[in-house]
C-alpha cells in the first residue's frame, strides 16, 4: 500500500505534516508532529499544498489541433475544419492526442478531466497510463439519422459493458453532443440508458444563438425547455456553456440540479456570448458551476490557472470588481467540481481523497503572499505547479514527469500528418 508524508508544507498560512495512505489523506498534523515510515517523503517546505483542480468539459485529443483552425465562427470552424479532419483520425492518433493533453494537465495541476471524444478505447487507454481521473463519454452523433442512431447506441452499450474493465478512477459518461446533431429518440435514449445505469450525460448547451434558432425552430422551445420536456435534466446532466438561457430556463436548471460547465476562454474566442453568471448565481445556481477549457482548438489551453484568471475578469468587464470574487472562482474548479461528479475531494482535509497539488511559492507569480487565492487566479499559471499527487500517486514532482519526451515527440508527429 503506498505511503506518501509531505513535510512542512503551507496549508492556507499554516505549515503542516500530511501523510497519505493508499488514495486517501490519512492524517494533517501541525509540521514536525507525524511520525511515520513513509514510501514517499516530500519536502514541502517553500511549497503550498492546494486541492488538484478540476476541468469540467474538454476534449482532450484536440491538443492535435492546437493552432490549426483558429479565428473563424463556431459553425464554420465546426464544419468545414474540424469535423473533416476529424474523420481522418485513427485510434493510434487519438491515443497520442490524449496523452499529450494528460501531460498539459498534470504540468498544470488538472486532476480530473470530463471528456467527450472519438475512439473512447484510446482515450481510455491515455488516461488509464497517465494515473488522472476522468469522466469519459463517446460522442454521439446520428444526425438525425434512424440507422446511424441505432449504430449508435449499439457502440455506446458496448463501450459502457468494456468500461468495467477500466480502474475506479474513469467514469463512463454518455456523451449526446448537442441538441442540433442528436435525434429526440436518441436522446430519449440516453435518457433511458443513464437512468438505468446511473450514468452522467455530458452535453452542449444553449452554446450559441444560432443552436437556440434552431431548437425553437424545430421543437418550438428553447433547448433548456426541450430537454425538460423530454425528461433528460437531472443532477446526472453536465451542460457545457449555457450562454444563452432564460430566466425561466435557470429556474429549469435549478429545479432539476444540472450540473453547469462554464467555458469563458472558449466562448471568447469562437464569439459565442457571456454565460450569465449573475443572474445563474441569483437562481441559487453556483454550488452547481463548474469550470472548463473546452479542447485546445478552440481555446489552445488546457490550463485551468488561466480560466481561472478569464472567468473572474471576463464577468467584471461586463459589471463591476465584486462580480467572482477569488474564492467564488477558484471553487469552481474545485469543490463545485468535485461535487458535481460525486468525488470525495475539492478540499484537502483528513479522509478526502488524495488529490493534491504543491505550488511553488518561490514562484514570482506567487509572490508576495498577502493572498494566496488571489495569486492563484489573478496571477499564477500552470508553472507554479511543482508537484502533481492523484488518487495517492505521485504523478509530476519537481516538475518532472515519466514519459514526457517521448510524448511530446509522438503527439507532434501526429498532429504533423493529420493536419496535412
Amino acid at each position: 500500500m503506498t505511503s506518501i508524508l509531505i513535510k512542512g508544507v503551507q496549508l492556507w498560512g499554516k505549515d503542516k505534516d500530511i501523510f497519505i495512505r493508499a488514495n486517501r489523506i490519512e492524517e494533517i498534523k501541525d509540521a514536525g508532529r507525524i511520525h511515520v515510515e513513509a514510501e514517499f517523503v516530500i519536502d514541502g517546505r517553500g511549497k503550498a499544498a492546494i486541492p488538484g483542480l478540476f476541468n469540467a468539459h474538454t476534449h482532450a485529443a484536440m491538443t492535435l489541433f492546437r493552432g490549426y483552425a483558429d479565428d473563424l465562427p463556431l459553425h464554420v470552424w465546426l464544419s468545414e475544419r474540424i469535423w473533416p479532419v476529424e474523420a481522418r483520425l485513427t485510434e493510434e492518433d487519438v491515443y497520442w492526442g490524449t496523452k499529450l493533453a494528460c501531460l498539459e494537465m498534470i504540468k498544470s495541476g488538472t486532476v480530473f478531466f470530463n471528456d467527450m471524444y472519438w475512439h473512447f478505447h484510446a482515450i481510455a487507454k491515455a488516461v488509464s497510463e497517465s494515473g488522472l481521473r476522468a469522466a469519459l463519454s463517446a460522442v454521439f452523433i446520428d444526425g438525425f439519422d434512424e440507422a446511424k442512431a441505432k449504430e449508435q447506441m449499439k457502440r455506446t452499450e458496448e463501450l459502457y459493458r468494456a468500461s468495467k474493465e477500466l480502474p475506479d478512477r474513469i467514469i463512463f459518461a454518455l456523451g449526446p453532443h448537442a441538441i442540433y446533431t442528436v435525434s429526440e429518440e436518441s436522446l430519449c435514449w440516453a435518457r433511458d440508458f443513464g437512468e438505468k445505469h446511473d450514468l452522467m450525460i455530458h452535453i452542449h448547451l444553449s452554446e450559441t444563438e444560432e443552436e437556440v434558432k434552431q431548437c425553437v425552430e424545430r421543437y418550438h422551445m428553447r433547448p433548456v425547455e426541450f430537454l425538460e420536456s423530454i425528461g433528460l435534466l437531472s443532477p446526472r446532466t453536465i451542460a457545457a456553456h449555457c450562454v444563452h438561457v432564460s430566466r425561466n430556463e435557470l429556474e429549469i436548471l435549478k429545479r432539476h440540479g444540472v450540473r453547469i460547465v462554464h467555458n469563458p476562454a472558449s466562448n471568447m474566442k469562437l464569439a459565442s456570448g457571456r454565460m450569465p453568471y449573475e443572474a445563474m448565481k441569483r437562481a441559487g445556481l453556483f454550488p452547481n458551476i463548474t469550470l472548463g477549457t473546452d479542447g485546445c482548438a478552440s481555446n489552445n489551453s488546457l490550463d485551468i490557472f488561466d480560466e481561472l484568471k478569464i472567468a473572474a475578469l471576463f464577468h467584471k468587464a461586463f459589471t463591476d470588481p465584486t462580480v467572482m470574487p477569488a474564492e467564488e472562482a477558484f471553487a469552481l474548479a474545485t469543490v463545485n467540481a468535485a461535487g458535481a461528479f460525486g468525488l470525495d475531494s475539492g478540499v484537502i482535509a483528513e479522509g478526502k481523497l488524495a488529490d493534491l497539488l504543491l505550488l511553488d511559492l518561490k514562484d514570482v507569480a506567487l509572490m508576495p503572499d498577502h493572498n494566496l487565492i488571489s495569486n492563484i487566479v489573478y496571477a499564477a499559471n500552470g508553472s507554479c505547479v511543482d508537484t502533481v499527487i492523484c488518487d495517492g500517486r505521485i504523478l509530476m514532482e519537481g516538475r518532472r514527469v515519466r514519459g514526457e519526451a517521448e510524448i511530446k515527440e509522438r503527439a507532434n508527429e501526429v498532429a504533423q500528418k493529420i493536419a496535412m
